[in-house]
């Protein structure tokens, strides 16, 4: 999503000068999605690149692959990674991807971060100041490599930007940026980051006026109209009510807070065992 994850490691492996030594074949494991059409005439679309760069100092390698690959060839496609990890005795692996909000470009983006052992997570958190994704899901290679290398017993985590949800199909380099600044201070290293800036620049009147368009589409009609024309209750407003679920767990206090939302969206009903559930003794 906004090619956060691609968008940051080209960068990053672009400033530092790493040179592509390795590159893992998926040919005979990929099957072309598409056609690619010129004059008329068609051809295969090739196979996606995986790429692996070395930067000597600091000692970092930099693994670039152009599409995610899932299921069985995304698994395998793992595994390569991680046989070529152990055999150079990499000790910590960060990934990176979008954190997609109900939030304005115009907002500054912010860092979160997830590992997969708790002394990681808790470096992430203490020695860099990242906030700490509590709860959800990483969909994609982003966060199953996580995964993965714990069965390696490999150090991982995953650096999440957040970005706006109505842009996720746009390249989103405010995100890539945020993400590359983390980076800095974790590996100790400087990146030139005005060409980063000047194309961030660039890409603000198209976002302004998208924005602007969204929003002059919900003064038409609001979520909650379309929510009652359609049946469908929006993303954004299902992760919102399961939060404010926690929070009331821990803090009876915030079932006002919560009793509120469902209310707004008429939905009190279909959550209402689960309310009232919170007022439960359990022991």
């Amino acid at each position: 999503m906004g090619n956060v994850a691609i968008g940051t490691m080209d960068y990053l492996r672009r400033k530092l000068s790493a040179k592509p030594f390795a590159e893992i074949d998926v040919s005979k494991t990929v099957t072309p999605d598409m056609i690619i059409v010129e004059e008329g005439l068609i051809k295969l679309s090739r196979p996606p690149k995986n790429i692996f760069y070395y930067q000597e100092i600091p000692d970092l390698i930099i693994f670039e692959g152009e599409t995610q690959l899932r299921e069985v060839t995304g698994a395998k496609l793992m595994e390569h990674i991680l046989d070529l990890a152990r055999e150079l005795k990499v000790r910590r692996i960060f990934t990176a991807a979008a954190f997609p909000l109900p939030m304005s470009y115009k907002e500054e983006p912010k860092v979160y971060g997830v590992a997969n052992t708790k002394s990681f997570r808790d470096i992430l958190y203490r020695q860099y100041n990242l906030r700490i994704m509590e709860s959800g899901q990483i969909s994609g290679l982003n966060g199953l490599l996580l995964g993965f290398a714990q069965k390696r017993g490999i150090e991982a985590a995953c650096l999440l930007a957040t970005m706006p949800l109505y842009a996720v199909n746009l390249p989103n380099l405010r995100a890539s940026r945020a993400i590359i600044e983390v980076l800095q201070k974790i590996l100790k290293i400087r990146i030139d980051l005005d060409e980063l800036d000047l194309r961030i620049q660039g890409l603000e009147r198209e976002m302004s006026e998208l924005e602007e368009g969204i929003k002059e589409g919900l003064r038409r009609e609001s979520p909650l109209e379309l929510f009652q024309k359609e049946g469908e209750v929006p993303g954004y407003v299902k992760k919102k009510i399961e939060k404010l679920f926690q929070e009331a767990r821990q803090d009876r206090s915030r079932a006002y807070t919560l009793k509120r939302e469902l209310d707004k969206w008429h939905l009190f009903e279909n959550y209402e065992d689960r309310f009232l559930d919170l007022f439960k003794d359990h022991h």
